[in-house]
């Protein structure tokens, strides 16, 4: 349950969610409106694409398959799906940076390839905090998020108890997200595609605290 989790989970979601915030807008206004933080749109753009543009269905068909890869360079990293302090988020969070930096590289080279990386990246970082204790959490879109929050709201009215922690948690990744992606907007259009190094230093800050908190609280553990 969502009360189980640590409290640095609440701080790790909402600055995931600003990374992945700002990815997506940079996708949709320089991707040709391709959002690369969740699949969904993209599976419904394959299926139009088959009647109206066949000539795009093999990309969106890499995007797709690069998301999945992205999330099995996860699972292969993490291998457990409790959440733990002292697993490799850290190495999982740095290949996200270097993904988001090849798809930079691309871009700004014109190749449409950049798209795979960069949705590579989000399938990695959405695969990062799966589940924990039942508890399901996402960072790179809000469809399960606003869903949860439906539900949570329905369940008072009908004299349910109301989970405070987790609607706080669930806000955190919605404001995170539409923070992350007005920022991602703003630097686009100011830098192009330069606006991922954004998001490609934000990984690489959260790798160096999340290293860092762990070590602190390891080195703390054994000195009791």
């Amino acid at each position: 349950m969502i009360k189980k989790l640590p409290k640095w989970v609440e701080y790790c979601t909402f600055f995931l969610a600003v990374l992945a915030g700002s990815i997506n807008a940079v996708g949709l206004i320089g991707f040709e409106h391709q959002a690369v933080s969740h699949v969904s749109g993209t599976v419904s753009q394959l299926a139009v694409s088959l009647f109206l543009d066949i000539n795009t269905t093999p990309h969106l068909v890499i995007i797709l398959l690069s998301f999945i890869f992205g999330a099995i360079i996860s699972g292969m990293l993490i291998q457990n799906e409790a959440l733990k302090l002292g697993r490799r988020y850290g190495y999982a969070l740095l290949i996200e940076a270097l993904l988001l930096y090849i798809a930079l590289y691309l871009l700004n080279k014109d190749s449409f390839s950049g798209h795979y990386f960069a949705s590579m990246a989000c399938g990695l970082q959405n695969a990062l905090f799966t589940t924990f204790s039942g508890a399901i959490l996402r960072t790179t879109h809000l469809t399960g998020i606003f869903t949860d929050l439906g539900l949570m709201i329905g369940q008072y009215l009908r004299g349910k108890g109301f989970d405070k922690r987790k609607s706080i948690l669930f806000m955190l990744i919605v404001f995170g997200f539409l923070f992350g992606s007005t920022l991602g907007a703003w630097l686009f259009t100011l830098f192009q595609y330069n606006a991922l190094f954004f998001p490609i230093f934000l990984s690489l800050l959260l790798a160096f605290v999340y290293w860092l908190y762990s070590y602190t609280q390891t080195f703390h553990v054994k000195h009791l």
